[in-house]
Parts: structure tokens; C-alpha cells; sequence
């Protein structure tokens, strides 16, 4: 019987590992949830960037408008930023979110690389990303003038996949 118990805990810890292996093998790593494509986004206000003042997210009147998670410490999301500027060149509204970011640090960076924003609001908790389902910086959501969100980028914006999503918005 005490010889049983000795060796309890190296079985449980084997049942573990099974189960988590078990998990891990059969999980696609190239699945990302888009639980809210096709529903409206989350009615949220935001501090704004530069003020402070809460503002809210919303959709455009005239048209579809890019909402992009981002943050200054994420370095994929300075890989995107020649694309989010190009985007801006091309008139394409983008409604930027400093997720878990410090103000001070989102302007520097911001000032670094370049405004491509229309709309520069904080997540310092991220409370937004949580309504907004995000995974990780950067994520992009496409949504319609009637605040439907239509489609989700997880991942930088490369020139092609910010071609199909906008695609999505036609």
C-alpha cells in the first residue's frame, strides 16, 4: 500500500503530460478565433491618445474603417507600420488602439515611425482587446459602416493581406 502511494504522484504527473500533449497535438496553431466577424463591435470609449478624453469607438458613416490593435513595444507591429502608413496614403480610415501601452510611449513611437491614424485611442488595461477578442499584437478588424465587424487580420498587415482584407470591404 505504501509503495502505491510513492509512486501516485509520478502517475498523476504522466496523466498531466498525456492530457496536455494530447491537447497540444491536436490544436492548430494557424486557427485564430474571429468570434465577432459579422457582429456589431463592442460599443466601447477609449481615452484618447493625446487628450485623455474618452471618446468612442465607432464605425464611419462613409464607409468601412480599420480598427488596429498595436502597441510600441511589439516589434511585429513595427514590421506593419510602413503598410499602415501606405493605407493612410490610399485614404483608408484607421482607428489606432495603444493596447497595454503607456501614453508616453505610444507618442514616441507614433513620432518615430509616423502617424497612420485617424483616430489614436488607449487600451491601457486592455479591456478592449478583451471585448474585441484579441490574441496579440497586432490584430486588425475591417468594420462596416454599420459597425459590423466584417473581417480580422491576426498578425502584421503585409501589402497582400491588407489588399484582402480591404477586398472583404467591397
Amino acid at each position: 500500500m505504501k509503495r502505491g502511494l510513492a509512486f501516485a504522484p509520478l502517475i498523476v504527473l504522466i496523466a498531466l503530460a498525456a492530457l496536455f500533449a494530447g491537447f497540444a497535438l491536436k490544436r492548430d496553431p494557424h486557427v485564430q478565433p474571429h468570434a465577432l466577424v459579422g457582429k456589431p463591435m463592442p460599443a466601447l470609449s477609449l481615452p484618447e491618445l493625446d487628450s485623455g478624453r474618452p471618446a468612442p469607438i465607432r464605425a464611419a458613416t462613409d464607409g468601412p474603417i480599420l480598427v488596429n490593435f498595436f502597441a510600441s513595444w511589439c516589434a511585429p507591429c513595427e514590421v506593419e507600420h510602413p503598410q499602415l502608413m501606405a493605407l493612410k496614403a490610399q485614404g483608408v480610415k484607421v482607428v489606432g488602439i495603444a493596447y497595454k501601452d503607456a501614453p508616453a510611449n505610444t507618442q514616441a513611437f507614433l513620432g518615430r515611425l509616423g502617424d497612420p491614424f485617424a483616430e489614436r485611442l488607449v487600451d491601457r488595461d486592455g479591456r478592449a482587446g478583451l471585448e474585441f477578442g484579441v490574441t496579440g499584437v497586432p490584430e486588425t478588424y475591417l468594420v462596416g459602416s454599420d459597425g459590423v465587424i466584417i473581417a480580422k487580420h491576426t498578425g502584421p498587415l503585409t501589402p497582400d493581406a491588407a489588399e484582402d482584407l480591404l477586398k472583404k470591404a467591397r
